[in-house]
């Protein structure tokens, strides 16, 4: 897809020379969607053979989905032999807010957070009890491998490259992008996806389902809701050129 039409008389956003990336939103325990995206990117790889190769993801990897233990498994392992950029999406955030606050897990549980414990094993009850809440928590935190507890802590809240900025739900208009709160590039909707405030990059982000990717003069978002379509997109950029698979 060529942004130019889309763009109108701005800019065109470019990456540096050599780069190119490859990027993914709210995969959502979908590790089905995942390896068949990874997949993808090889055959990709072998083909164009770029210099600089970066894997972005833009958080919500866990919850609503049945597989969020293999899903960060995969992500993991894949990091091992490429350059990947982990974000942190809004359910990663709140799952670590369950692990220090027992007590919101009926909250959680309207996430998808039910999911997440029986891909690790475990099977709460509808309405546990404030003791059993702690305990399924300790649990958690006692099956959970180390890695992924890592694998958790250590998400980035954006990144930047080029004239290209990632983030998980988007960045508050009228706030320059290095002075943005993390509840808003984690939470944020309405305000955002209404405006079409020059940002001064080129924004790439998720959190908001939609069923194809929305393309905007401003912004792209590439969430098209993979717990519940089937459907994850992959969007490739090298220089200016975008094309969403």
């Amino acid at each position: 897809m060529d942004l130019q039409q889309t763009l109108g008389n701005r800019i065109r956003p470019s990456l540096p020379g050599g780069v190119r990336i490859y990027a993914m939103a709210d995969i959502h325990g979908r590790a089905d969607l995942l390896s068949q995206m990874l997949t993808v990117i090889d055959a990709d790889l072998a083909r164009s053979r770029p210099q600089y190769p970066i894997h972005v993801f833009l958080g919500d990897y866990i919850d609503r989905g049945p597989e969020t233990c293999r899903t960060i498994d995969i992500l993991i392992r894949r990091s091992r032999n490429h350059k990947m950029v982990f974000l942190k999406g809004n359910h990663e955030e709140y799952m670590l807010e369950v692990i220090r606050d027992p007590s919101k897990l009926q909250e959680w549980k309207q996430f998808g957070g039910l999911q997440t414990l029986r891909s690790y094993g475990l099977n709460p009850s509808l309405n546990p009890s404030a003791e059993e809440q702690a305990d399924l928590i300790q649990r958690l935190i006692h099956t959970m491998p180390k890695s992924h507890f890592q694998f958790l802590q250590r998400l980035r809240p954006t990144f930047s490259c080029g004239d290209f900025f990632f983030v998980h739900a988007g960045v508050r208009p009228g706030v320059p992008l290095n002075n943005q709160q993390e509840h808003d590039l984690f939470w944020i909707r309405d305000e955002f996806l209404e405006t079409d405030e020059d940002f001064g990059k080129y924004i790439v982000h998720g959190h908001s389902p939609v069923q194809v990717p929305d393309i905007r003069p401003n912004r792209i978002n590439i969430d098209t809701g993979a717990y519940a379509t089937g459907n994850l997109t992959l969007l490739t950029i090298q220089g200016s050129r975008m094309l969403a698979l």
